[in-house]
């Protein structure tokens, strides 16, 4: 389950400000234009520069055009998340415009630094700048050759120290958009890796769940259908036979369901402790019992080492799914299961004398899968397959260093 965060600070510049992203971590539209952003942008950019006017008396006074051209500087600005890189052209040419005929200095440029910030941001890092630098240029030219000819009459020369602020600001607008762009692709990073985490971690559950169904299944149908022929057959000739194979099933039954219930319920509850045990290798005399029911005698050999429960489930099902398919797919009514620790491993192997009787008796379906996945999940391995003087054998090889300590 994905870790839940406070939306305070830590949490905005950590994962982003909400709403930014999708579960998936790519960006999440816009739902609508950022009014309210742009109106106090707008507002500011008026009343700065009425302000800003008083102390320049020698710049052109403000007007209606004036006014006009701040108004389209700043409006744009509703559509920089939809249009990033016209927007990032439209607020530096009015902003050109505004300066070319002489206005005041003031907070002009204030929208441009927004617009060519959320391009930089969008990833349009090439039309943002260019931007910029066509303003700057603009600029340049204007304070250095075309005042001349251009409003307000008398203006001079600008000095060197005028065009070292434009420069910084320049520089500190590129600065700042490109650390938000940074940061940008490292949310959407985190965001994607955390979600294919959580994929990941959906999807072997989904696998674990799919592996205990059909080993619960698979072993439980299996001795039902056995005694389900074997008391349909003893029907009429011997019913206390037949009796007792009823009562076989309806154990079977009963178990599998008892069982199905606990698989499901990690369905219902992801996440909380299971009302009753995982069954492990302690069970092995009854795992017996159900293949004696089903007419399959299972020698033992060893004693079954103490697991802790993961591991233990595991051993337990491979046996489980080891005899389920010698009752399916073997003519041998015998099996042997024998439990050796040595070598720093420990070794479980299950062999019948067959022959097989299905056609897929190699052991190419899911129950194989299955346990091979479960071994290899312990860092473990399978051996399957046909024995040179015949019959099946199946070795699991599971590490030792998950027994207990005793």
């Amino acid at each position: 389950m994905e870790e839940q965060h406070g939306g305070g600070p830590a949490h905005w510049w950590r994962y982003g400000p909400p709403g930014w992203y999708r579960p998936d971590g790519t960006e999440a539209p816009r739902a609508r234009p950022p009014w309210r952003s742009t109106l106090l942008l707008t507002a500011f950019v008026l009343v700065g520069t009425t302000f800003s006017a008083h102390s320049q008396p020698d710049r052109v006074p403000l007007d209606g055009y004036a006014r006009v051209l701040l108004l389209a500087a700043s409006l744009p600005l509703l559509w920089r998340h939809r249009h990033p890189v016209a927007v990032a052209y439209g607020t530096a040419a009015a902003a050109l415009a505004y300066l070319a005929l002489g206005y005041p200095y003031g907070p002009v440029f204030l929208p441009v630094a927004v617009g060519c910030f959320s391009a930089v941001v969008a990833g349009h890092r090439r039309p943002a700048w260019t931007a910029v630098g066509l303003l700057w240029a603009g600029h340049l030219l204007v304070a250095l050759w075309l005042y001349r000819w251009l409003p307000p009459a008398g203006d001079r020369r600008a000095g060197l120290g005028q065009e070292v602020v434009v420069a910084t600001w320049v520089l500190a607008v590129a600065a700042l958009a490109e650390l938000a762009r940074l940061r940008r692709e490292q949310w959407a990073r985190e965001r994607a890796d955390r979600a294919e985490a959580a994929r990941r971690r959906a999807d072997e559950e989904r696998l674990r769940i799919a592996r205990e169904l059909h080993d619960v299944l698979a072993h439980s149908i299996s001795v039902i259908n056995v005694q389900a022929s074997m008391g349909l057959a003893l029907l009429d000739t011997d019913p206390e036979q037949a009796r007792a194979a009823l009562t076989t099933i309806k154990s079977a039954s009963k178990e599998a369901l008892g069982e199905v219930r606990q698989v499901l319920g990690t369905l219902r509850a992801p996440g909380a402790a299971p009302r009753a045990p995982a069954p492990g290798l302690d069970r092995l005399p009854e795992l017996v019992q159900q293949a004696a029911a089903a007419g399959l005698t299972v020698e033992t050999e060893g004693e079954p080492p103490r697991l802790p429960p993961g591991a233990d489930l595991a051993a337990f099902r491979i046996l489980q799914e080891a005899l389920t398919n010698v009752v399916r797919h073997s003519g041998s009514r015998h099996a042997r299961v024998r439990f050796e620790y040595g070598d720093g491993v420990l070794r479980l192997r299950i062999d019948d004398d067959g022959p097989a009787t299905g056609a897929d008796a190699g052991g190419s379906g899911n129950g194989l899968a299955g346990m091979r996945e479960r071994a290899a999940a312990l860092g473990g391995t399978i051996d399957a397959g046909p024995r040179p003087d015949g019959g099946f054998r199946v070795l699991a090889v599971l590490p030792s260093d998950l027994r207990e300590d005793q």
